[in-house]
Formats: structure tokens, C-alpha cells, sequence
């Protein structure tokens, strides 16, 4: 596979957050990260050549992506014994849902941007699109499905719950993607705050 592989600093930060999420929460918790990051492969291979020549395909991550998108999930994985798996789900519900979004919705030609509601080009942060928002929806529905069959007492109103707390978590992304523009922040920080919006929601709602 020539795509989203990790380096190898990268790949030693996942095998890290990997044993810590298995060893704290579970061989369910672990499946559902190996989706995300399956689904996080096949929408960043989507198009891919169009990407590049865009000057937005990265087709190799290090380290610091590895912890954007994994620190808060390994964290709510070792605080699971004391707050339930509501807030490890939320978390990787969101991640998943900005990737569905910055992979795919990058792929819209009429983005807007939500700090003036203007056109403007693709893969500027804190821009949205109709496709994108989809999208952003569809990802994290993925997680919601995938939850119904790793996590008994998962009901079809729980996997739409899911969906919208993971949907909810990628708009918080949107909106301090704003703030990345002006030079506030990057896009680590904007995925963080992204996987702890939804883990906040996950923990009130996903009791």
C-alpha cells in the first residue's frame, strides 16, 4: 500500500497508543481504532492524484500525526475503567468524521468559508461544502456501525447518536480551522480539540 503509511517514528507511536487502548479498554476498543484507520486509508487513497496535484496528498505520517489523532482516544482508553467507553468512542467518532471530511470534502469545488461565508479554494482550513459535510457524516456513522456489532447494547439510535456526536466534534474542527488560517495554531491542535469535543460528548451522552 502506497498511501498514509507511517514512518517509522510514526509507526512506533501507534504500536504505543495501540497497547495502551487493548491493555485499558479492550479488544473491542482496538478493532474499532483498526477501522478508523482502515477507513482513514481508503479515503485518503480516494482520488489521490487529484489531491496531489492539488498540493494536499500526504501520503506519509509521522509521529505527530499519529498523537493528533491518538493521544485523547489512548486517554479516555485508560480513564474507560472510571468513565465508561462513551468518551473513547466520541473521540474516534470525530476523528473519523474529519477525515471523511478533509479527504473527500477537499474534493468539492464550492467550499465556503465559515469566518466570512465566502468562496474559497479547496483544502483551506475552517471551509465547508455540502459534499464535505456529508461526508463528515458518513464517517462518523462508520464508527457507529461498527460499534453495533463490537459493543453489545448498541441500538440503532445509538449508532445515529454516534453519528452526531462524531459529526458535532469535526464542525468544532471546522471552526478553529478558522483560527488556523490566521496563523493560530495547526493542524494538530484543530485535530485535538476535534477528538476531545467528541469525547466530551460521547462521555454526556453515550452513558
Amino acid at each position: 500500500m502506497k498511501a498514509a503509511l507511517l514512518d517509522t517514528p510514526g509507526l512506533m507511536a501507534a504500536l504505543v497508543l495501540a497497547g495502551i487502548v487493548i491493555y485499558f479498554a479492550g479488544v473491542p476498543a482496538l478493532l474499532l481504532v483498526f477501522i478508523f484507520l482502515f477507513a482513514g486509508v481508503l479515503v485518503t487513497r480516494y482520488e489521490h492524484e487529484a489531491k496531489r496535484e492539488m498540493g494536499i496528498y500526504e501520503h506519509e505520517r509521522s509521529w505527530e500525526n499519529v498523537l493528533a489523532n491518538g493521544i485523547v482516544p489512548a486517554i479516555c482508553a485508560i480513564l474507560f475503567p472510571y468513565v465508561g467507553i462513551g468518551a473513547y468512542i466520541g473521540s474516534l467518532a470525530a476523528i473519523t468524521a474529519d477525515k471523511f471530511a478533509s479527504e473527500l470534502g477537499v474534493l468539492s469545488d464550492k467550499p465556503i468559508s465559515l469566518a466570512n461565508f465566502k468562496p474559497v479554494k479547496q483544502g483551506t482550513s475552517g471551509a465547508m461544502s455540502v459534499f464535505g459535510t456529508v461526508m463528515s457524516f458518513d464517517g462518523a456513522l462508520v464508527i457507529g456501525a461498527a460499534c453495533f456489532f463490537l459493543f453489545p447494547g448498541t441500538d440503532l439510535w445509538r449508532v445515529l447518536l454516534i453519528a452526531v456526536i462524531g459529526f458535532i466534534g469535526s464542525f468544532v474542527d471546522t471552526l478553529f480551522g478558522i483560527l488556523e488560517e490566521k496563523g493560530i495554531g495547526n493542524k494538530a491542535t484543530t485535530n485535538i480539540i476535534c477528538s476531545i469535543a467528541g469525547a466530551l460528548l460521547g462521555f454526556w451522552l453515550l452513558h
